[in-house]
């Protein structure tokens, strides 16, 4: 077979299975016509929050009656790798999603001193005297002189006196006395923050300090810092933040459709182009009780041990969380054919032989796609050219229908059995299709459609319909599109008419006359509207 011959029979095949779905919707049109009623729609089944598991085909829940039929699909070895088709079979395999997200590194607000003075005084010498100034627990910050603490001191060193001089008398209560007062400006020193090891340095040396130094609390580096020398400082004046940063928060957003996989305590990794090659490890410490309702999705904070201060609060960080998901059964996505309300495979039931099985579908990592209902581990399942083997299949189903009774004999361009004597002929006629203007465009368009027998000779009194289908992208977010007129007569042969396309893109276009009920012919093409 020549090249031209392949590509005008792959391009006949092609053709053929883009006019399934505009026949469809006139099969719908002709139903719509049969009294009100029909079989109930299907029941949904009930969420109780388990785990779906693999079930036979047979326990599917009956399709909705607004779906489109399918029927089997039958192709020879040369028609299979004409279009291209592969199979695959159904498997078990350990699945691991991962969310990615990108994230901001901020300060942990749980390591954050602000720092106060309980006593007012005049800060003499000035030890972390510059902003960021990274500073060690129990490092030196300031020295304050304040007339109140002195007084204490003094009072501190009288009591020790006193206790040492009456501590052995015998009079009733002077001992307990003196040891009581003591303790209480022990007592009043440390409530002003005085370590122990100062108060003691006061007894141990018998002399009051004019000054008392202020030591950090934390490890971290000065954020701010509002004491000079000889500033006057108050108990209500912060005069020290200091951060640590030994451990850092990462704020990063994820979608909602993620929402169900993460949980607190899971690992995460992090990444960011200052380190290439890097990876850091944490994990997520918590999830905001709030989505943002204009980017529809929830911050999640994430918490990494930064022992080398590696990273910087305002850093920005690739994140991802690995989410194991255990073993589950698994077909490749491309097997997969979305209607936007069903989900369909086509098995292998044998060589060259393929059904179409509703399905329903769980989670999708990596190119895979998780199988709750409908296949079983094993299998054999198309798993490239599903469009083409789709397509053919609701051809079928729908042609079925519509020309059951009328002795049409040819379906999806295979000849079936012959027909009997008594039969009227199958479609004849022939069908051409202008568009004005060609090629058409979004908007009003106006139509012209020719019908002739099989001998040249105008076609009267028939009933001409036109209908322009555009496929459902659901990865663009654009439902499927469909655009439909019937034409009126305009002369011998010449039927004539307008339609408006919403948009502009491609179209299959499917026409098809009718005369006394009977299909006479029909004819289907692919044009493409321009803006």
């Amino acid at each position: 077979m020549s090249g031209q011959r392949i590509f005008g029979a792959f391009l006949s095949l092609v053709l053929l299975g883009l006019a399934a779905t505009s026949v469809y919707f006139g099969y719908r049109l002709w139903r719509e016509r049969e009294p009100a009623g029909g079989p109930p729609a299907a029941a949904t089944p009930a969420h109780d929050g388990s785990m779906p598991q693999p079930e036979p085909a047979a326990a599917l829940p009956e399709r909705p009656v607004e779906a489109v039929a399918y029927a089997p699909v039958d192709l020879s070895p040369a028609q299979q790798h004409l279009i291209g088709v592969t199979t695959g079979r159904t498997e078990y395999r350990v699945l691991e999603k991962t969310i990615r997200a990108v994230g901001r590194v901020d300060v942990d607000e749980t390591r954050i001193a602000h720092i106060h003075t309980k006593i007012s005084g005049w800060a003499e010498q000035v030890f972390a005297d510059y902003t960021y100034q990274h500073v060690q627990k129990g490092d030196p910050l300031f020295t304050i002189y304040s007339p109140e603490l002195v007084a204490t001191q003094e009072e501190l060193l009288l009591a020790l006196k006193a206790r040492d001089f009456l501590g052995n008398s015998a009079v009733p209560g002077v001992s307990r006395g003196a040891g009581t007062l003591l303790e209480a400006t022990r007592r009043r020193l440390s409530l002003w923050d005085i370590s122990p090891e100062q108060i003691a340095e006061i007894e141990r040396t018998g002399q009051v300090q004019r000054t008392i130094t202020i030591y950090s609390p934390i490890m971290g580096h000065v954020r701010q810092r509002s004491v000079f020398p000889s500033t006057y400082v108050t108990p209500e004046m912060e005069v020290y933040t200091i951060v640590d940063h030994s451990v850092v928060w990462i704020n990063a957003d994820i979608y909602e459709s993620e929402i169900g996989f993460v949980q607190m305590g899971q690992r995460a990794v992090a990444t960011t182009e200052a380190y290439p090659g890097r990876v850091f490890t944490g994990r997520l410490s918590y999830l905001w009780p709030h989505m943002d309702h204009e980017t529809r999705t929830l911050k999640v904070r994430l918490e990494f041990p930064n022992p080398d201060l590696d990273l910087k609060p305002e850093m920005y960080m690739h994140v991802g969380l690995n989410i194991p998901l255990g073993r589950r059964l698994v077909v490749p996505e491309s097997a997969v054919v979305d209607t936007g309300t069903r989900q369909i495979v086509f098995v292998v039931r044998a060589p060259g032989s393929f059904l179409p099985r509703d399905i329903r579908t769980g989670v999708r990592v990596d190119g895979s796609v998780e199988i709750l209902q409908g296949l079983r581990a094993g299998e054999e399942i198309v798993t490239s050219a599903n469009f083409l083997i789709d397509s053919e299949s609701q051809l079928r189903a729908a042609l079925g229908s519509m020309t059951m009774g009328t002795g049409v004999t040819e379906m999806a361009g295979r000849p079936a059995a012959a027909p009997a004597a008594s039969a009227p002929a199958g479609p004849t006629a022939q069908i051409q299709f202008r568009s004005e203007p060609t090629p058409p465009r979004a908007g009003r368009n106006n139509l012209s459609v020719t019908v002739t027998d099989a001998a040249g000779n105008p076609v009267a009194d028939a009933s001409v319909r036109v209908v322009f289908y555009m496929p459902a992208m659901p990865a663009m977010g654009m439902a499927a599109m469909r655009a439909a007129a019937s034409l009126n007569p305009g002369g011998p042969g010449v039927y004539r008419g307008e339609i408006a396309l919403p948009t502009p893109g491609t179209w299959q276009v499917t026409v098809t006359a009718e005369r006394a009920g009977a299909l006479i012919g029909s004819r289907q093409l692919t044009v493409t509207a321009q803006p």
